[in-house]
Parts: C-alpha cells; sequence; structure tokens
C-alpha cells in the first residue's frame, strides 16, 4: 500500500508568509521611524529570532495531541479553562483591534484612491470607511469561498503592486537619507528602540496557523520546521525591502504629520508622495497598500466572524449570519468613526494581546507538556528550560512595553525631536 503524498514544501511557507506578512507591515517605517534603518534591522532580526522558536515551541506542544487538534483543545488540556478563557479573549480582542486598524486605514487609502480617480467627488473619511468596510464585509458575510476568490485577486494584485512600487522606490533610495546622516542635529535612535518591539511582534505573527500546518504535513515536523523558516525567511526579507523604500526616500523629520495621524497609512502615502519622482508610482502605492489592507482585513474577519459563530452558536442560517455579522463589523466600525487615526497605536495593542496568545502561550504549553509527556522523543525544540523562560520574559516585557507608553514612562518618537 502507497503512502499518501505529503503537500509540497511551497504550499507551507507560503501559508506562513501570507498569514505573517499583512497591512502591519504598512505600519513599520512610521513605528520604527524613531530608531530608523539600521535599527529597524536589528529589531526585525531578534523579532524573527524569539517568534520562530515560540512557534517551535508552539509545534512541539501540538505534536503530542491527535491530528487536527487545535488551541482551544491544547490551551485546555495543558494549562487548564481558566488558561483557555485568557487565551480566547486575548484572541477575540487582536481580532477585534486589527479590524479596526483595517478599517481606519482602509477608510483613508479607499479616500484617496476616489478622489484621484474622480476628483469633483466629495467624500469624506467617515463615508470612505463605511463604504470599505460594508463592501469587504458583505464578501465575508456570505461565504468563506466567495472571500477566498476576492483574496486570491487582491493578493495577485499586492504582489505585483509591491513589485512595481518598491522596484522604482528602491532605485530613488539616497543612502544619506537611508542612513540619516543629513539630520540638523544629533539623532536619538537607542531612546526609542523599546517603544518599536510591540508593532514589530505582529508583522512576525503567524502562530495562530501552526496547528492548522502540523494537521496539514500530517505531524511531520521537519516539514513544519523548514515551512516556518522559509516562511518568516520571505517575510523578513520584504520588511527590510518595504522599510528600506520608504526610509531611503521620506527623511526621518519628515515623519512627524504621519505620526501625528496615527501612522495613518494614506498620510504615510501622502508624504512620500511629495518625494517620488512620478504621479505613477504614488497611484501604484495607493493600489498596494490598499489590496494589503483589505486582503488582511477578509483573513482577520473571516476568522473573527467564525470564532463568533462557533462561539454563539447562532447557526449558518440567514438571520444567524446577519446576527453574526453585526457583532463582527458594528464595534470595530463604530470605533473607526470616533476615532478615525489610531492604526499604528490599534497595530501595538494588538501586539500586546499576541505576546499572551502567541508567545506566552506557546511557552507555557511547551513546559507543560514536557511534564506531562516526558517519555515522548517525536522532536524537542532546542535551548532547554532557560529558552521557555526566556520566551516568556519576552512576552511579558512586551505587555509591559505597552504599558509603559501609555503612561508616558517609555518615550515614542513623534518626529520632532
Amino acid at each position: 500500500m502507497t503512502s499518501k503524498k505529503l503537500p509540497s514544501l511551497l504550499g507551507g511557507s507560503m501559508i506562513i508568509a501570507g498569514t505573517a506578512i499583512g497591512a502591519g507591515m504598512l505600519a513599520n517605517p512610521t513605528s520604527m521611524s524613531g530608531i530608523w534603518f539600521v535599527g529597524s534591522i536589528v529589531m526585525f532580526l531578534f523579532t524573527w529570532f524569539y517568534t520562530v522558536v515560540a512557534g517551535l515551541m508552539l509545534m512541539e506542544a501540538n505534536l503530542h495531541f491527535p491530528k487536527g487538534a487545535n488551541l482551544n483543545t491544547m490551551v485546555t488540556q495543558l494549562l487548564g479553562k481558566g488558561w483557555n478563557i485568557a487565551n480566547g479573549l486575548a484572541v477575540a480582542f487582536t481580532l477585534y483591534i486589527l479590524t479596526y486598524a483595517y478599517i481606519t486605514s482602509g477608510g483613508g487609502i479607499t479616500e484617496n484612491l476616489l478622489h484621484r480617480i474622480v476628483p469633483e467627488l466629495r467624500i469624506s473619511h467617515r463615508e470612505s470607511s463605511l463604504l470599505f468596510c460594508f463592501a469587504l464585509a458583505l464578501f465575508v458575510s456570505i461565504s468563506t469561498k466567495a472571500v477566498s476568490r476576492l483574496s486570491t485577486i487582491l493578493i495577485a494584485g499586492m504582489i505585483i503592486a509591491f513589485f512595481l512600487s518598491t522596484t522604482s522606490l528602491l532605485s530613488s533610495v539616497r543612502p544619506s537619507v537611508l542612513l540619516d546622516t543629513t539630520a540638523q542635529k544629533e539623532s536619538s535612535y537607542i531612546l526609542y528602540l523599546l517603544s518599536a518591539l510591540p508593532m514589530c511582534l505582529v508583522s512576525f505573527g503567524y502562530h495562530v496557523c501552526l496547528p492548522s500546518l502540523v494537521s496539514y504535513y500530517n505531524k511531520k515536523s521537519r516539514l513544519v520546521i523548514q515551512s516556518i523558516l522559509i516562511g518568516t525567511g520571505i517575510a523578513f526579507l520584504i520588511y527590510i525591502l518595504w522599510q528600506m523604500a520608504v526610509q531611503g526616500n521620506l527623511p526621518r523629520e519628515q515623519f512627524a504629520p504621519v505620526i501625528a495621524k496615527g501612522g495613518d497609512v494614506a498620510a504615510l502615502l501622502a508624504a512620500l508622495s511629495t518625494y517620488i519622482p512620478t504621479q505613477t508610482i504614488g497611484v501604484v502605492l495607493d493600489f498596494f497598500a490598499y489590496m494589503a489592507i483589505a486582503s488582511s482585513f477578509l483573513g482577520v474577519t473571516l476568522g473573527l466572524f467564525d470564532y463568533i459563530t462557533d462561539l454563539l452558536q447562532w447557526g449558518n442560517s440567514l438571520w444567524g449570519r446577519i446576527k453574526t455579522a453585526l457583532v463582527t463589523f458594528l464595534p470595530p466600525l463604530m470605533m473607526s468613526l470616533f476615532y478615525p487615526y489610531g492604526f499604528v497605536t490599534a497595530i501595538a495593542y494588538a501586539g500586546v494581546a499576541v505576546s499572551f496568545s502567541s508567545i506566552m502561550i506557546s511557552a507555557l504549553m511547551v513546559r507543560s507538556s514536557r511534564k506531562k509527556f516526558p517519555e515522548a522523543t517525536t522532536y524537542r525544540t532546542f535551548g532547554g528550560t532557560p529558552l521557555i523562560y526566556f520566551i516568556i520574559i519576552i512576552g511579558i516585557l512586551n505587555i509591559a512595553i505597552q504599558i509603559g507608553i501609555q503612561t508616558g514612562i517609555i518615550p515614542i518618537f513623534t518626529g520632532n525631536k
């Protein structure tokens, strides 16, 4: 009897890369403007390392369970119902806050695009947010198949637009701007290192799909590990190219108006457009940003929609889907209408929840699984117990940093100093 052929390594790598790379990357140049390009590379490397380790730990814990076991089963059996409730709340918070972030920026870019296409059209940011949310929410509410088809179109377009825009931008990078050697006064970078950490974490947040990937590869750890390394490596490369493209053209001091609008992507593209030689690149950048945010919005809200469906048990009838859609989209939409410039802030708060649900929980589960299954030798993450506690400390540190930022203890870069 012949064994069933396993899926290709490319497929798993793309699942990891696609989950990690989202609209959060659009906030990276702004959230890391304080530490600038060299500091960004250091931060990306550090974040890549500990998120990969956390992923390996989550995979190790998952291998002790039957194929198809999800986070709900794992957390309940390894850590208890209390931890599972806390983890569920963190996951729900992450999905809601990301939905809000995507509506705020999606509305701004929709407004820009409509003004470009129809200059005489008068449409406000709030009206654009409503249009963006309603159009995409319709696909999510119809079916997963509808989301899949639209996502395929958006991701294909995003890849084309990314390479068209970054190729032109990279060719116009000025070393003096990229290395910030033209600053009129002494610049401080180390001061803002901590404040960049929560945002950076979101850019490597792929852990929610790992149990699915373990099942996808029939619990073959070697293929899962390779997928993690290749997928996150692709994400790392794209982030560096995007960081170089933006921070090599837009001087550090010119981020002030972008930061003042909460890192709004439309504001970033507007500021960048004054340094772009042709208007065409600006249009391509708008389309790239729109498709990146729209595809991320679809993925996040589909997860939130299914989570609420399972939680409230409203079923798959028309009325059930309408009620689920209202609970899914109305809260983040209302928040977006009243607080329209909170993109980077929202992404950073999502980083706090991800710190708990993806980083700390992964380390705690692997610690518990080693006690519960001491004889198992399927796979063991390197580093032993010290590395487990290192990952737990990193998760706590991310949460503490965000609290420090909100209380003013940890300084953030405003573009004015």
